[in-house]
């Protein structure tokens, strides 16, 4: 090395070294959040109310039958009303919804076909297609990739009947349903994004709401202006959050942990959607965001051991993010109760790697793609098509 690449890796040293302690630090702060999060106590009742459940479809993607199951399976002592919705009569999911009401007689399943578009958001338009049919005060909106145990809606309608509680949503974890890439993906929900997500709400840094469960009632979705408000906005869920908590109500999170059907079966397809999700959060919290290099604990430790020439001190460093990251990896695992698909803890050096590959290609421009379609993110996180 040049004089000037010797003083250039002495002064970066210590700073990659103060980061990847750092990072280490995180994941085990993280670890000991998951671990308490999985302590849940039982949960009760004091009425029954009837809820409306909203499911926006499109199109028959792995494990839609199952997962949509799950919603059909839930005991919450009252009325449950499920509405499944698509844009196009000859999309594949409306047979999966026909051979779902034949599997289920009883129960309360209509399906809405309207083709008819509010804004951008294809996803916010089937659901304000669907939203007349609700016949209930409660309104439970989930993704077509959730699927849930018996306890969710006790525990939704549990959260929603606190005092002050405007909105609730949930956490989950990955499900693999297919080889390497479905496991990567799983490992990205896992071994970041579940552990940040914890670390935010703890620190009072984050301020979330997810597409896996938006459950409030009719009256607060009036008040926010109803979907119709949501219709050109890509974070469709975290926007409906920051509407709800701008009435003074509050987002509960109850400690419950859905699964995440993950189905990607190629680098691109991963690639894709991990990217696009990327690009989302930097521009909702830009800071925030930045912060988060600070989670990835191995790459710097590599990179402080790389600038350190591979030295005691930088293997030892590495071996230290390596052991802290695992405990993140095999604490999620545990906290699962015989149900779903592992991911294998040996996955998490390779998914560390990648998940700093994509914060930094985050960072440079791209094209918006979100089921087949580009759109171009403006600066308010509102989409337009491109």
């Amino acid at each position: 090395m040049d004089e000037f690449t010797l003083k250039l890796a002495s002064w970066l040293w210590p700073i990659f070294t103060l980061c990847a302690i750092s990072g280490c630090i995180y994941a085990l702060f993280a670890a000991a959040l998951l671990r308490r999060f999985a302590q849940k106590s039982p949960t009760t009742l004091q009425s029954s109310p009837g809820l409306t459940i909203l499911k926006p479809l499109c199109g028959a993607e792995s494990e839609l039958s199952t997962n949509l199951a799950s919603f059909c399976s839930q005991d919450s002592g009252g009325s449950i009303q499920l509405v499944f919705g698509v844009h196009d009569a000859a999309d594949p999911a409306g047979a999966v919804i026909r051979r779902l009401s034949e599997r289920f007689p009883d129960h309360d399943i209509e399906l809405v076909v309207d083709p008819s578009l509010h804004g951008s958001n294809r996803k916010v338009s089937n659901l304000v297609n669907m939203l007349n049919r609700a016949r209930h005060d409660i309104i439970v909106v989930s993704d077509s990739d959730i699927r849930v145990e018996r306890e969710y809606l006790p525990d939704v309608v549990s959260a929603l009947s606190a005092p002050g509680i405007g909105l609730v949503t949930c956490l989950y974890r990955g499900y693999p349903v297919g080889g390497l890439w479905s496991s990567l993906s799983a490992a990205a929900i896992n071994q970041h994004f579940l552990p940040s997500v914890l670390v935010g709400l703890k620190l009072g840094l984050a301020r979330p709401c997810f597409g896996a469960t938006i459950a409030l009632r009719a009256e607060t979705l009036n008040r926010i202006g109803g979907f119709r408000a949501f219709s050109d906005q890509l974070a469709d869920d975290y926007a409906m959050g920051e509407a709800v908590r701008g009435l003074g109500l509050r987002v509960a999170i109850p400690r419950l942990l859905l699964s995440h059907i993950c189905s990607e079966q190629s680098f691109g397809e991963l690639l894709s959607h991990e990217l696009r999700w990327a690009r989302t959060l930097r521009l909702l919290d830009p800071w925030g965001y930045v912060g988060l290099v600070l989670t990835h604990a191995l790459p710097l430790a590599l990179a402080a051991a790389a600038l350190q020439g591979f030295g005691a001190i930088g293997i030892g460093l590495v071996a230290l993010a390596l052991a802290c990251r695992l405990a993140v990896s095999i604490q999620v695992e545990s906290m699962r109760d015989g149900s779903g698909r592992r991911v294998s803890p040996w996955l998490s050096p390779l998914r560390d790697l990648l998940s700093f590959a994509i914060f930094l290609a985050s960072f440079l421009p791209g094209p918006m793609i979100w089921r087949g379609s580009r759109y171009a993110l403006q600066s308010d996180g509102t989409l337009t098509p491109n």
